[in-house]
């Protein structure tokens, strides 16, 4: 071991007790029994995946559990755990300094610090970052006192958050037009807004199949450079056939600010001095009045609006946590602000991999494949990186990992089963698509995105049995120009065609 005031050497070194880390260092410590895999971690507490579970070919389910690290350190023995934030990683002597003043010599490193919330203001009391499931309940128990919170941000976390809020009012801020904008278009949010009206359930109506074409119009507002990384907004018929509510006032106290984004906030002093009016929650059509009550804080919206509310929920999306490992070393970093990695997890520095949200993808991907901060890719990456780095160490070939080949994703939102299939909102395909849609209002909602008669990818709300068979077809790129509209027919049973 380590001389005196010496490093420890270790063959490797997992940096984060999240998804991919810890996945990552289980990997190592089954590929190599007789080492020490050390992982160094900021929180007594690791996540860890339990109830895994191989759906199909690329989807998979787990659940995460928060456990203490000396569970891990039981189920591998030669994992050691190192619970102290990391100071400074020197690559070139390739050398870890932890914030306890100790430091560890490794020959391979894996980096897994994930990322952090992207807040809207930097140390605002009354501002809350959300970044994943977790957050979001231990985020419930603040919610007691609260009148009334404004929500910002149009992903999973917002979208499943103000599902859950009950009894309170929430002003929820989204800078598109639908709301769920990361997993949904248009067409499925409307789907799923009954779900949070909660009103007694109507008759299944099926919508009628048709091909939906892509608003042309809309494209010039766009902002130069986003159009090819957007997914695609339905074209204007798209909800012929569904009879819709208007989805800006709704009970369960939720009501929708569309098209637009925090512009300041106040607090209760600065907002007195402002002498502006701020608008009491809006009920039913009319327009909302004046608000009589004095609230802590205050956010005042892009579209001149002003609320006041108990707290503000930033749920805006992550910022890779690459902040302790950048000093002093070249590392190359995405336009996202993760290190880049090849298709072996390896970022520009030698003997240094990355993984999950801490990293960006820079290989050339598979047409159907994108990366999304999601805990199914930081258990899929750490995995791999794991593979990669003990590959290299006995000196051997390694074939980029099949979870790498499509993008597939389950989850659940208001309790429906959601699975996400490849370009599952049209991500990078231009103009050149169509879509065809199949609904039944409270059942099910299926969206297919073509390309030139092939599948590119799916979104399948509820119990549709079909994620399978849309898997393979994406997958083979099949052309399905011969069955038109019927491919989504349901007296068609379309699993017998393709098995």
């Amino acid at each position: 071991m380590a001389g005196p005031g010496g490093a420890e050497p270790g063959r490797f070194a997992v940096v984060g007790g999240g998804i991919a880390g810890v996945t990552c260092a289980e990997k190592l410590a089954a590929e190599f029994p007789s080492e020490d895999i050390l992982l160094v971690t900021a929180s007594p507490v690791i996540k860890a995946v339990t109830n895994f579970k191989q759906v199909s070919k690329t989807l998979e389910e787990f659940d995460v559990e928060e456990q203490p690290s000396s569970l891990l350190e039981k189920r591998y023995p030669n994992i050691r755990v190192i619970q102290s934030g990391v100071k400074q990683l020197k690559s070139d002597e390739h050398k870890i300094y932890t914030e306890d003043g100790k430091e560890y010599t490794y020959e391979k490193l894996c980096l897994c610090a994930g990322a952090k919330p992207k807040l809207i203001v930097e140390g605002n009391p009354y501002v809350l970052g959300i970044r994943d499931t977790d957050s979001a309940q231990a985020f419930q128990k603040n919610l007691a006192q609260a009148e009334r919170i404004v929500v910002v941000g149009n992903g999973g976390i917002a979208l499943e958050l103000v599902y859950e809020i009950q009894g309170c009012e929430v002003i929820w801020a989204i800078k598109d037009k639908a709301i769920g904008n990361t997993f949904f278009d248009a067409g499925a949010a409307e789907f799923l807004l009954p779900k949070l009206t909660a009103e007694s359930q109507e008759t299944p109506i099926e919508c009628k199949r048709t091909k939906y074409t892509v608003e042309g119009s809309e494209e010039k507002g766009r902002p130069p450079g986003a159009s090819d990384k957007l997914g695609s907004a339905l074209g204007p018929d798209w909800h012929e056939g569904l009879h819709l509510k208007g989805t800006k006032e709704f009970s369960h106290k939720v009501h929708i600010e569309i098209l637009c984004e925090v512009k300041k906030i106040h607090l209760q002093q600065e907002f007195i001095q402002l002498q502006q009016t701020s608008l009491a929650f809006p009920k039913g059509e009319k327009n909302a009045e004046g608000d009589e009550v004095l609230w802590p804080v205050y956010v005042e919206l892009t579209n001149g609006k002003i609320y006041g509310c108990n707290f503000i929920v930033s749920a805006t999306g992550v910022v890779p946590n690459v902040e302790p490992f950048l000093d002093g070393n070249n590392f190359a970093v995405g336009e996202d602000g993760g290190l880049e990695v090849d298709k072996h997890m390896h970022t520009s520095l030698p003997d240094v991999f990355a993984a999950g949200d801490i990293c960006t993808a820079a290989w050339e991907p598979s047409p159907v494949w994108h990366q999304m901060r999601l805990w199914t890719q930081a258990r899929q990456m750490g995995w791999y990186a794991a593979k990669c780095m003990a590959a290299e160490a006995l000196g051997e070939s390694i074939d980029m990992d099949f979870s790498f080949e499509l993008f597939a994703h389950i989850t659940k939102f208001f309790n429906y089963k959601v699975v996400v299939l490849g370009k599952y909102n049209a991500q990078g395909l231009g103009s050149d698509h169509e879509l065809m849609l199949r609904c039944t209002k409270g059942h099910e909602y299926i969206k297919v995105v073509m390309q030139n008669g092939r599948m590119m990818g799916a979104v399948l709300i509820g119990e549709t049995d079909l994620e399978e068979t849309f898997e393979n077809l994406i997958l083979n790129q099949m052309d399905l120009s011969a069955y038109g509209e019927d491919l989504l027919n349901p007296d068609i049973d379309i699993e017998d065609y393709f098995d």
